[in-house]
């Protein structure tokens, strides 16, 4: 057994990171433009059809809103969405394009998946090839798609201009923000990406299932659907809700190392991209490069652990011989649960990646995982989805915790602390507060119910330490709107459908609202003049204490739960 990743794997982790941080920054210049409303490339196309939309929905885009105005209307376009989403979803059953003749979801059914899709975490307690018409897919989820990330650009969008403007009322137009977001910048990269992977053997067809019939004389129901375009804006949207239930494990989402890495580098590509978009608006590049730095600095190391756990494998497995097929699967590695055609450094930077992002898509089970392995995953959905996040919702994260930064070394110098020229007084820091606590809150309280309830027990199919960190892992992915799934844990019933659903909807919305009361404070500060005694927040100092502050909240507020989970499991490896 061999713990040591090989040349290719060093290649290929070196060949992602090189293209995803090369790719970000056109592109995060590129997203500046857009939302600051400046004509591009693309303008020739989608501007007229902008100007449609914004017509026919009797929207001004010039008309700037207050905060309070901000959050409102991100708050009724979301109501609207999920009311909308779970009538869908409840008469499927009568709705067209349902070649199988699905019925329609039970009532707490659609209400998760209404929650999931609306909140941006696509987590999904169902089997999409058994449950979702092409109708529902398309018309239903894939819309979602593409709004639930353009509200997070908004937002996002929203919280730099508090930080650019100075003695202002408002912090933009919601509505001109997401249709911005959605025509110049989700649909285009969609669109070629759909082509590629269609390209690459990703299935985009109407037609019914397919019924083949073996060598041995058995049939095989085949899935098929328009699977191509749902694929492309789940990465691009961090999305990650897959059309079929092993999500990018199976070879009609994800068929080949390819298209891996391609639906790889979209699910970071634009959360990176999003810092050069913030240094572009406030006027600094080097502010969001810092920022990226820091993101990048926690990602790889964590990264590298995962690839080396699952690398490692469990060693009792093969010195003792008691299997053949397990000991030929871990004599390599732990190939348990992955594809062979993506093998483990690929699947435990997919682990890494999607949880770092709030994407949730999977190419492997992360059940079956090393307990050190699932750890990663874990912990990088604890840090709250800003190492680098989901889209525009990973920047505005990073920025809160940017901003506690300076806080923090605003005290120990014993000056008050600035960022950007913007004085960072109480009001900031308990909205900050608010940002970091909530989403703590949901998943130690959501567990505790989970694992002391008799409903949240039995859904649990492997005891112990594992069937604690199953329930752990549903309820951090849920609460962090993530979306991906540690598997092992019945979820489709009553109570984790309601349980998880309620969760999704708390930390989704009781996040942005005290983001954008914080932008609207900021928009109205005067700007502060640097002096000698300013604390640049650029430098790799700068960058290490942002590190350090994210490290230590994460530590404090969740280092009980992963020792009672992954670290007892892994000492249970150990032991043998």
């Amino acid at each position: 057994m061999s713990s040591f990743i090989t040349g290719a794997g060093w290649l290929q982790l070196a060949l992602y990171m090189l293209v995803l941080i090369a790719a970000s920054i056109p592109l995060g210049v590129f997203m500046a433009r857009v939302l600051k409303g400046e004509r591009t490339f693309l303008s020739p196309v989608f501007a007229p059809l902008e100007r449609l939309i914004y017509k026919a929905c009797g929207v001004d885009p010039q008309a700037d809103m207050r905060w309070q105005d901000y959050a409102a209307a991100v708050l009724v376009f979301s109501a609207v969405s999920f009311v909308l989403l779970f009538v869908m979803l409840m008469a499927q059953g009568a709705l067209p394009l349902n070649p199988q003749r699905l019925p329609g979801l039970s009532a707490d059914l659609a209400f998760n998946t209404a929650a999931s899709f609306v909140t941006n975490t696509n987590w999904q307690a169902y089997g999409g090839e058994t449950t979702m018409s092409y109708f529902s897919q398309m018309a239903g989820l894939t819309v979602q798609n593409f709004v639930t990330p353009a509200v997070g650009l908004a937002v996002m969008a929203a919280m730099i201009r508090g930080l650019a403007r100075k003695e202002a009322a408002g912090i933009g137009n919601f509505w001109a923000d997401m249709t911005r977001a959605v025509l110049y910048i989700l649909l285009p990269l969609s669109f070629v990406l759909a082509l590629i992977l269609g390209a690459q053997g990703v299935v985009q067809t109407f037609h019914a299932y397919v019924t083949a019939h073996g060598l041995q004389g058995d049939d095989q129901v085949i899935a098929l659907g328009p699977v191509a375009s749902q694929e492309a804006i789940k990465m691009l949207g961090t999305n990650g809700g897959g059309f079929f239930n092993v999500n990018s494990a199976h070879p009609f989402e994800n068929p080949n190392p390819l298209s891996n890495f391609l639906e790889l580098l979209s699910i970071l590509l634009i959360p990176a991209a999003c810092c050069e978009t913030f240094g572009v608006m406030i006027g600094d590049k080097r502010q969001g490069r810092a920022i990226l730095a820091a993101m990048t600095v926690i990602f790889v190391p964590l990264m590298l652990i995962c690839v080396f756990a699952e690398q490692s494998g469990n060693p009792h497995l093969t010195a003792l011989g008691v299997d053949q097929i397990a000991s030929h699967l871990q004599s390599g590695g732990n190939m348990e649960g992955k594809e062979t055609r993506f093998g483990i450094v690929n699947s435990a930077l997919w682990a890494s990646a999607t949880t770092a992002a709030s994407n949730g898509s999977v190419n492997a089970m992360h059940d079956s995982f090393t307990p050190l392995g699932g750890l990663i995953p874990l912990l990088l959905m604890k840090f709250g989805e800003i190492i680098y996040g989901g889209v525009g919702c990973g920047l505005y994260g990073m920025l809160i915790f940017v901003l506690l930064s300076v806080f923090i070394a605003g005290l120990m110098v014993g000056r008050t602390p600035e960022y950007l020229g913007k004085k960072i007084q109480s009001f900031e820091i308990k909205m900050a507060s608010l940002v970091m606590l909530i989403p703590g809150i949901l998943v130690l309280i959501a567990t505790a119910i989970a694992v002391t309830t008799k409903a949240g027990q039995a859904g649990i199919f492997n005891p112990g330490a594992q069937g604690f960190s199953e329930i752990l892992y549903a309820v951090t992915s849920a609460s962090n709107n993530n979306g991906s799934a540690f598997a092992g844990l019945s979820v489709n019933t009553p109570f984790y459908n309601t349980l998880l659903g309620v969760c999704m909807l708390i930390s989704r919305f009781w996040v942005i609202v005290p983001v954008l009361a914080i932008a609207g404070s900021l928009a109205a500060k005067k700007r502060v003049p640097e002096s000698a005694g300013t604390l640049p927040t650029h430098t790799p100092l700068f960058v290490a204490v942002v590190v350090g502050v994210i490290l230590l909240i994460g530590v404090l507020t969740y280092a009980p739960t992963l020792a009672l989970g992954p670290v007892v499991e892994h000492f249970h490896m150990i032991e043998g």
